[in-house]
């Protein structure tokens, strides 16, 4: 064995290492010895020699069936060649190597042992029939289901994952990891929702998980549902820093100036009395006070304070070129129709890199779009569109202002571009598909676009908004409702409210929607939408 050691060693030093792995290999069987073994796959791993090193594995694991060692490195070396099919024997033999109360955490390693693999739906396949063994036995079941949740999940088959969800949820009522895993699956599968309001109506001192709830809804875009459950949070636990701060941001989006200024006043107190706080918002103490006064601004704007939005804004002791609170002065300006000055304010801005001369671009033709400013906007963005041609999100916004400016077509044709450039961007199948609802085109058509975006973003208001609009010009007016319903209930914006109006008026619904457009008048007496609708009908609100 010696001899073949140093025969192997040396024909490693000479640069031979198949002649190195078949000496050391063969010595590692001879002498039954775990670090020659070891010593062996390392070999290979350093010649990139993968199947070898699974040979040495195997080997290793048939000359000791009993170590829990050989098996492991086996197992690893599998995920890391992608072979899931290959993982099952001997995973099954390291877990009947293991006692009962050791086996769920062997299985709970697998999701994060295949994380990198370039073929998931493969690992899901591979791994399935020996997880539905485990989870047909008590000891490993809640582990099981959650890893054939996790698998499904990266494979992309949302509905088996929630299947599981399910299962475990059901059989393991205490244990809070199927509701987590919900939360995650809420994007793909809106009813994995029912499985939290559940819970939370059971269980309603479940803080924690009415906090991620509140997240999830802030993330899927529907700030009424996010903002309900982040009041309840903050009536339960007055101190919580972070929930004040998004409950402020969320009545600002709602456009409820008076509830995010009571809200953002809190969290600036609680700044104050508790400023160790500020370690769970990962913000420096200026960064914190920044993000409050910032939105205390916003709120005396959408009052038409303006004065008092100024003054918060001179407050804020911000970085040169911050690029938030400069557009904010900037639409101050407009507001006062100084709006050629705001331009100047955010053409100054320093850009040394190429992301901050995009977000100085998009600032400056968001200023320009709320100020009706359509063929600015729309030049401004031709321009930079002409210097970044690939760049998605300029071509999305030069869509929206020719759409403004009636060039239907280059509309279309821009959107189709962004598509093809980005096939996963729903804001571009929804605003496609919306403008052929809108003018009753191609109906059909604009109902497939709308779906596909629906699939990337499942549940969110203004893509369900969408595809009310678009069942009510294809006749289809309970669906219709049904959906504008579920929108605006999901976020009450003037122009959904817009849609909602009109579908119920035209199913003689009158009362219910006069008061609609009472409420859409009052968030927004502005609203382009909202006015053309009631004109159009006839309605007084």
């Amino acid at each position: 064995m010696f001899y073949q050691v140093l025969i192997g060693e040396l024909a490693l030093q000479g640069d031979q290492p198949g002649v190195a792995f078949q000496e050391l290999l063969d010595a590692a069987r001879r002498a039954e010895d775990e670090a020659l073994f070891r010593r062996v796959v390392a070999v290979a791993l350093q010649a990139r020699a993968g199947d070898q090193a699974v040979v040495a594995a195997r080997a290793w694991r048939d000359t000791l069936p009993t170590s829990q060692e050989a098996l492991r490195t086996l197992i690893q070396l599998l995920a890391l060649l992608n072979r899931p099919a290959e993982v099952a024997p001997p995973l099954r033999a390291l877990l009947a190597l293991n006692a009962p109360d050791s086996r769920a955490g062997l299985l709970a390693g697998l999701p994060q042992l295949f994380n990198r693999s370039p073929d998931p739906q493969k690992v899901q396949e591979g791994l399935e029939p020996l997880l539905r063994e485990t989870a047909a036995r008590p000891e490993t079941r809640f582990v099981s289901l959650m890893v054939l949740a996790r698998l499904a999940q990266m494979a992309g088959n949302a509905e088996a994952a929630l299947v599981h969800v399910r299962a475990a949820a059901r059989d393991f009522p205490d244990r809070d990891e199927p509701l987590a895993l919900a939360l995650e699956l809420l994007p793909q599968r809106p009813e994995a929702e029912a499985l939290i309001t559940a819970e939370l109506q059971a269980h309603p001192d479940k803080q924690g998980l009415r906090l991620a709830y509140a997240r999830a809804l802030a993330r899927a875009q529907r700030p009424a549902d996010a903002a309900r459950e982040f009041r309840r949070v903050t009536q339960e636990s007055p101190e919580n820093l972070t929930s004040w701060l998004a409950l402020g941001s969320l009545e600002l989006d709602l456009q409820h100036p008076d509830a995010a200024e009571t809200a953002v006043q809190r969290y600036m107190g609680l700044l104050d009395e508790q400023p160790a706080q500020r370690e769970r918002l990962e913000l420096s103490e200026r960064e914190a006070r920044q993000q409050g006064l910032l939105l205390l601004a916003q709120a005396a704007e959408m009052r038409g304070d303006l004065k008092s939005a100024e003054a918060r804004l001179s407050q804020i002791d911000a970085a040169p070129g911050n690029i938030d609170i400069a557009y904010r002065r900037a639409s101050l300006m407009a507001r006062q129709g100084k709006l050629e000055q705001g331009r100047k304010l955010l053409q100054a801005l320093p850009a040394d890199q190429a992301q901050d001369r995009r977000a100085k671009v998009l600032a400056e033709a968001q200023l320009l779009r709320e100020n009706r400013q359509w063929q600015a906007a729309y030049d401004l963005l031709g321009e930079a569109v002409a210097a970044h041609g690939e760049d998605t999100d300029l071509l999305y916004e030069q869509s929206m202002m020719a759409e403004k400016l009636g060039k239907m077509k280059e509309m279309e044709a821009l959107l189709q571009k962004v598509i093809q450039i980005k096939p996963q961007h729903y804001h571009a199948y929804n605003a496609l598909g919306y403008a052929l609802a809108d003018r009753n085109e191609r109906l059909e058509e604009a109902r497939d676009l709308i779906s596909k975006a629906l699939s990337f973003a499942p549940g969110e208001p203004f893509i369900m908004d969408s595809m009310g609009w678009v069942e009510f010009r294809l006749g289809r007016m309970g669906e219709a409702e049904r959906l504008l319903r579920q929108a605006y209930g999901s976020r009450p914006d003037p122009e959904i409210a817009a849609h909602l109006g009109e579908v119920l008026w035209t199913a003689g619904q009158q009362d219910e929607a006069r008061r609609i457009f009472a409420e859409a008048i009052k968030r927004d007496p502005e609203n382009e939408a909202v006015k053309t609708t009631v004109q159009r009908l006839k309605v007084r609100p």
